[in-house]
């Protein structure tokens, strides 16, 4: 009669595989969790630094407005648009409308600087060309943040859409970012297309 300590060697190596394949799956699970978790963190730093930038070219529209304003009385219709987009920034909004708002202001904006390079007196005021140049770096400042973005939510939104994450997107309910971008023929206003 076999001992109690005698085991069989084709249950000990069963038990074995499973073990290994327990520690395997829970390593890529713990893997990819964390790596959805970082990217989610990416994601709001970098809407984060796109909100500074935003602030930031808020604050400046409504001295190039005043600046711009006496020269271009004429030009009520463009001044009024970048009046009127300023105004609908709202940073408690959630991104999408925060995004419409952006383009749509960047819109207006560029309506604006065209406008005031058509006038070569209003061009050579000294604080009109230091508030353009200004509100240039910003819209530049906000594109190159746009883009990493864009970049942290596509890494993101692929790695939920692949396995493992595909599995573990149902249990912890991830779900898909929304991208910050224009469609073409849109004139700059984005649509941002959330994932059901």
């Amino acid at each position: 009669m076999p001992g109690l300590l005698e085991l069989d060697p084709g249950a000990l190596a069963a038990s074995f595989a499973i073990a290994v394949l327990l520690v395997v799956v829970g390593f890529l699970a713990i893997a990819t969790y964390n790596d959805v978790i970082g990217l989610r963190l990416r994601i709001d730093k970098a809407w984060s630094n796109i909100d500074v930038v935003l602030h930031q070219r808020h604050d400046q529209l409504p001295a190039l407005v005043d600046a711009v304003r006496g020269a271009l009385e004429f030009e009520r219709q463009v001044l009024d648009e970048v009046a009127d987009r300023r105004a609908g920034y709202r940073p408690e909004a959630p991104i999408p409308d925060q995004a419409t708002t952006s383009d749509a202001t960047t819109e207006a904006v560029r309506s604006l600087m065209a406008v005031v390079e058509a006038y070569p007196d209003l061009k050579s005021q000294a604080n009109v060309m230091a508030l353009q140049e200004s509100i240039e770096r910003l819209e530049a400042m906000l594109a190159a943040r746009r883009e990493l973005y864009n970049d942290q939510v596509y890494r993101h939104n692929t790695r939920i859409e692949q396995l493992p994450g595909l599995l573990l997107a149902g249990i912890f309910g991830w779900r898909a970012r929304p991208f910050f971008k224009a469609p073409p023929g849109t004139h700059g206003v984005p649509v941002v297309e959330p994932r059901p």
